[in-house]
């Protein structure tokens, strides 16, 4: 048994332990650490599946038909690094170096395998990726009231008496919070709200889920709040030692009563006033915020709406008390050999992840009046499938003038459309080392398996690319160890030496510093209800001075009279695992969740083929009716493979690329659709 973690992209990085016998996977299991605590999905406890798939890609592919037709034939790697160097030079030579866009995403966590290709980019001074897919919006939010990204240690949820799951599923994407939270219902006999738009796994294990509809985040929150001050639950000393613009506060949410929330969000005022008297009784409150509420044009005023919550009750000061969206900024890495962040140069841009569509369409707001994109290298991500506005990112990569290389395990939806497609390691065939979104601890994962046929690590590449395009940084000389050796040493937490000997670095700050009672991250160290946005972005303009419902979501309208979001299904992680054959089979086939009012104004029933669509596009997929969501809102847990849905079109075709405010980022739930039966 060997120890290792989780590379995806889920806060957990959850330590695993790993039986291998003659070169193949016998059983994985969460491992010891304090957070995972034996717990882990189901999904990653059938990793051998993914392993030892027969789908997986062994040897360099070079396309001989048109693209996408599917033809191709093997290349020597040798060759294979020729094409792609000589494809980056002439875009270069033909177009500037920013005609050259690396892309890359959360396929790999790992410090070392993840980073390497922005030493290159920097090197080269090739276009930057701002990742705004995922967290964006959340950084932006959370930044506004507390200003650093951190917050109480996530075991604290065990020693909690009111847990209020915000915008978050984690019985379906992050299992082993569920763990802490179980223990403290068990033990203190405390309560678990669920604050979500239909009825999650977790929703229906809660004492309470409250089903706003999609966007209204903001709103219920500032009812909550009216209701603390109001009541006699606001905390005035702490305010007065801790918080900024306390008086303008209050008196802004005088006017936003629960009877405003209620026709805003959907709830009932009793809703509204049970949860908030539950909330402002119990000092012990650990709000656990997750990203879904987030994904929408008014995202970050919603999640800083809910982080002015525990500021007002002062349930930061209690052990078990507080929130935590993610503790990213406690680990203070180094990543000057990883990202190349020492040649970094002023003044190129950074390409909006989100925007590929439009980037690839030569778009000259979203190319920022530079060059067109004309040379791609893809690792770990797979835009095709998840970025939104799909049918342009599609055809985009389909563009004849366009190079593209994609780095993937296997044949993706991505790699199916590129010029060159070579094969990747996956996490038990490299070295690495891992922080964490939700929790403390930093973690080793070495390599447990020889790569199968010609597999390489996104390292490994990065290096041989560099050497044939002339890139020099100290970082690619050093193989994945030394160079996770070095990245720890410089980061102030010894080296890899240290961390294998100890299995893992609890980087948890202390009790004051983890609950700011020696100050938030602002430099007064006071949490501000009037944030800066214009601060934390380019797109500040129009947002609201103090938290409230903006009401700035997708239009809907005769013809687009439904919301649809669509979250993760509990069987993959973005496009992860969406081949493996037993996911599939929990998962079923692609499915839409009608309310059974809407179900029934439509004359759909649960089985039903129905077909949802708006300007971009439509997809065709089956129904099911199901109670928990407010009606007038469409839930397609995703993300399946486009092949899966009749018609051949996944969800994103459907999904806007319009950057939201501040800091831009998709909005994967805020997209305004027509259903009807197929």
């Amino acid at each position: 048994m060997a120890r290792t973690v989780c590379p995806h992209d889920c806060p957990s990085a959850c330590s695993l332990d790993v039986q291998v016998a003659d070169g193949r996977v016998v059983s994985v299991k969460g491992g010891d650490n304090p957070y995972t605590a034996g717990v882990i999905c189901a999904k990653v406890s059938r990793y051998g599946e993914r392993v030892h798939h027969p789908d997986r890609i062994l040897q360099p592919l070079e396309r001989v038909g048109p693209k996408g037709s599917g033809q191709w034939r093997p290349v020597a790697w040798d060759a294979a690094l020729d094409r792609l160097a000589r494809a980056f030079t002439e875009a270069a030579e033909n177009h500037g170096p920013e005609a050259v866009w690396p892309y890359n995403s959360g396929g790999t966590m790992g410090l070392v395998q993840r980073d390497s290709i922005h030493r290159l980019t920097h090197v080269m001074g090739y276009s930057r990726r701002k990742r705004t897919i995922c967290t964006s919006i959340a950084i932006a939010g959370w930044s506004a009231g507390v200003g650093r990204v951190a917050g109480p240690d996530p075991r604290e949820m065990a020693l909690s008496d009111l847990i209020v799951v915000w915008g978050g599923n984690p019985v379906s994407t992050q299992v082993n919070a569920m763990s802490h939270i179980s223990r403290a219902r068990k033990t203190r006999g405390a309560k678990l709200v669920v604050i979500d738009p239909y009825r999650t796994g977790t929703a229906a294990a809660a004492d309470l889920h409250l089903a706003p509809r999609p966007g209204t985040d903001g709103a219920l929150a500032c009812a909550v709040l009216h209701v603390l001050f109001r009541d006699g639950y606001a905390d005035r000393a702490y305010l007065a030692a801790h918080a900024e613009d306390t008086a303008a506060l209050e008196a802004h949410v005088a006017t936003r009563t629960p009877d405003w929330a209620a026709a805003i969000t959907g709830l009932t005022i009793a809703e509204i006033e049970a949860f908030a008297a539950l909330y402002g009784g119990t000092p012990r409150s650990y709000i656990r915020c997750g990203f879904g509420f987030t994904r929408t044009r008014n995202g970050a005023v919603n999640l800083h709406a809910v982080t002015c919550l525990p500021t007002v009750t002062g349930a930061w000061q209690h052990e078990g008390g507080g929130a935590l969206w993610q503790n990213a900024a406690i680990f203070n890495w180094d990543k000057t050999l990883t990202e190349g962040l020492d040649v970094k140069a002023p003044g190129v841009r950074e390409l909006d992840m989100s925007r590929i569509g439009a980037i690839l369409a030569d778009d000259p707001d979203a190319l920022q009046g530079g060059p067109p994109v004309r040379a791609m290298l893809i690792q770990s991500a797979n835009p095709a499938a998840s970025a939104p506005d799909s049918n342009r990112v599609r055809a985009g990569l389909m563009r004849p003038d366009v190079f593209v290389a994609v780095h993937e395990q296997f044949m993706t939806e991505t790699a199916a459309l590129a010029d060159l497609v070579l094969p990747a390691t996956t996490f038990l065939e490299h070295d690495d080392i891992y922080g964490a979104g939700g929790h403390s601890h930093i973690q080793s994962g070495p390599a447990l398996l020889e790569p199968p046929g010609e597999c390489r690590s996104n390292h490994d590449l990065i290096a041989a690319l560099a050497g044939r395009l002339g890139a020099a940084h100290a970082g690619f000389a050093l193989n994945a160890r030394g160079l996770a050796d070095a990245t720890l040493a410089r980061s102030g937490w010894g080296g890899l030496d240290r961390l294998e000997q100890e299995r893992w670095i609890d980087a948890q700050p202390s009790f004051a510093e983890s609950h700011f009672l020696t100050g938030f991250g602002h430099p007064d160290g006071r949490f501000r209800f009037s944030p800066d946005w214009s601060a934390l972005g380019p797109r500040a303009a129009g947002m609201p001075a103090l938290p409230d419902h903006w009401a700035v979501s997708e239009p809907g309208d005769a013809e687009r009279p439904f919301r649809m979001v669509a979250p993760p299904a509990r069987q993959f992680l973005n496009t992860t695992f969406t081949n493996s054959p037993e996911s599939i089979r929990r998962e079923g086939r692609p499915t839409c969740l009608l309310h059974p009012a809407d179900g029934a104004r439509l004359g759909i029933a649960s089985g039903d083929a129905v077909e949802i669509g708006n300007t971009r596009g439509r997809v065709r997929l089956h129904a099911r009716l199901a109670e928990g969501q407010p009606p007038g809102i469409v839930v397609v847990e995703s993300l399946w493979p486009a092949a899966a849905f009749s018609g051949g079109r996944g969800i994103n075709v459907l999904i806007g690329d319009t950057p939201a405010a501040p800091n831009d980022g998709a909005t994967f739930h805020d997209t305004a659709v027509w259903v009807r039966a197929a």
